[in-house]
């Protein structure tokens, strides 16, 4: 074992970015499930003494003990988030909305389309992309019968709100919450910097869909009057249980958008949330619906790349990116926007962004946070857009495809590809625009 722990020590760059790739390539090809990767990736890569296991050195903290390169607050923060959510659901009230969003359009196709994108953007934005798309799949697929039309426009252009709604605040995307928390950036950050690009992008996205699905999106008066006349009058579920929920929901919300005032950080904000909730309810009944998976996932993860870290490859990354670059803050910004959304249209964001953070905070250290402030948003922006760009993206299309292959309306993957690369390249092109007026 000695001879093993020798030979690791000497190589230990190259073998914690093998470690790396191998997960990645197990991740993409979805033969064994994702968290079973991390977990084994994470095993060995403690077993390998890449980091280590013991949590003091003499008298003072190991900085390579294993759980140093946990990042708990992204673990708090989205268990948190799954039980506010898991809770709020239950009472109806996100149908509700939808429903009540649905009457107002009067059934005409194309503005149902407009209304299920708004719908799905707003609400990606507080609450997670599979959640959302969960919550209004059976409303689109009743809408489509209803009118008697294809839901193909109705599903895609959820797809794509999802991922773009989501990119918009801390809470909305996984890896934004990864970048909140490498970076230091409060919930409020997020709305000034990027709030506006998304806004630009989701209209320009549905205003495209709308003129491509257009042959599409036509449905009799009669059926169009249907939809019209929706009976919301007992989507309420439990009344009770909605008021508690959206209080507490708006009370959470408002501490992250007052993080700067009170310094409360968004995970001990979000904790304090769900624990209120879980007060009036069973918590062995709403613990198991958190997706532990997804959890775990993460801490695997995060075990991974903390191999990488301390055997210094973030470090090498960094200063080949400023090597090729040749230190220009505007070549380095497009260069993580592109290839972010490139990349992470193939493979998990995640994983992706979870080793692109603390590549940047390298980055940073070495040139300033003034040079590194833009690479955030552009990582931001191409880990959570290009998410659009293949069917297996972002978990959210790979729900959706699901569900439509379930009720008889499969999506292929060169179906989705198609619209996929005209909404990311549009995507792209804006956020490179907004960066170069607004940053660069």
């Amino acid at each position: 074992m000695e001879m093993i722990h020798s030979f690791v020590s000497a190589h230990n760059v190259m073998i914690s970015a093998g470690l790396l790739i191998l997960a990645y390539i197990f991740i993409a090809t979805e033969k064994i499930p994702k968290v079973t990767i991390a977990l084994l990736g994470a095993g060995i890569t403690i077993l390998l003494g890449l980091v280590s296991q013991i949590k003091m050195d003499g008298e003072v903290l190991n900085p390579h003990y294993f759980i140093n390169f946990v990042d708990f607050n992204v673990i708090f923060l989205l268990v948190s988030m799954m039980i506010i959510v898991n809770i709020s659901t239950r009472s109806g009230v996100f149908t509700y909305i939808a429903n009540e969003l649905l009457k107002l359009t009067k059934g005409h196709p194309i503005k149902v389309l407009v209304a299920l994108g708004l719908f799905t953007a707003v609400t990606s934005a507080f609450l997670d992309n599979v959640t959302t798309v969960i919550l209004i799949l059976p409303i689109t697929f009743a809408i489509a019968r209803k009118l008697d039309i294809d839901p193909l426009p109705f599903l895609l252009t959820e797809v794509f709100a999802s991922n773009i709604g989501g990119t918009a605040t801390l809470i909305g995307d996984p890896p934004n919450i990864i970048i909140g928390s490498a970076a230091g950036f409060s919930f409020m950050d997020f709305i000034w910097n990027l709030t506006d690009v998304v806004a630009i992008i989701l209209l320009v996205v549905i205003t495209v869909l709308a003129l491509v699905f257009r042959k599409k999106l036509h449905a009799d008066p009669e059926k169009m009057q249907e939809v019209a006349n929706i009976d919301n009058s007992n989507t309420i579920t439990d009344k009770n249980l909605m008021i508690r929920s959206m209080l507490v929901l708006g009370l959470v919300i408002l501490g992250f958008v007052t993080h700067d005032i009170t310094h409360i950080e968004t995970c001990v904000a979000a904790m304090l949330g769900a624990s209120v909730l879980l007060l009036f309810e069973k918590p062995t009944d709403i613990l198991k619906d958190v997706e532990w998976n997804t959890i775990f996932f993460f801490i695997g993860l995060f075990i991974i790349i903390g191999g990488v870290e301390a055997s210094g490859g973030i470090k090498l990354m960094a200063e080949w990116i400023l090597r090729v670059t040749q230190g220009s803050q505007e070549a380095a910004s497009m260069l993580i926007l592109w290839a972010s959304g490139i990349i992470s249209g193939v493979i998990d964001n995640i994983p992706y962004t979870a080793t692109m953070a603390p590549m940047i905070a390298v980055i940073e250290q070495a040139k300033g946070a003034e040079y590194a402030f833009p690479l955030w948003w552009c990582l931001s922006l191409g880990a959570c857009l290009g998410g659009n760009l293949t069917i297996i993206g972002a978990a959210a299309n790979v729900i959706v495809s699901e569900n439509a292959a379930r009720e008889g309306h499969p999506i292929s993957f060169m179906r989705f590809l198609k619209y996929g690369i005209c909404v990311v390249g549009v995507s792209l092109l804006i956020c490179t625009i907004y960066m170069k007026v607004k940053y660069l």
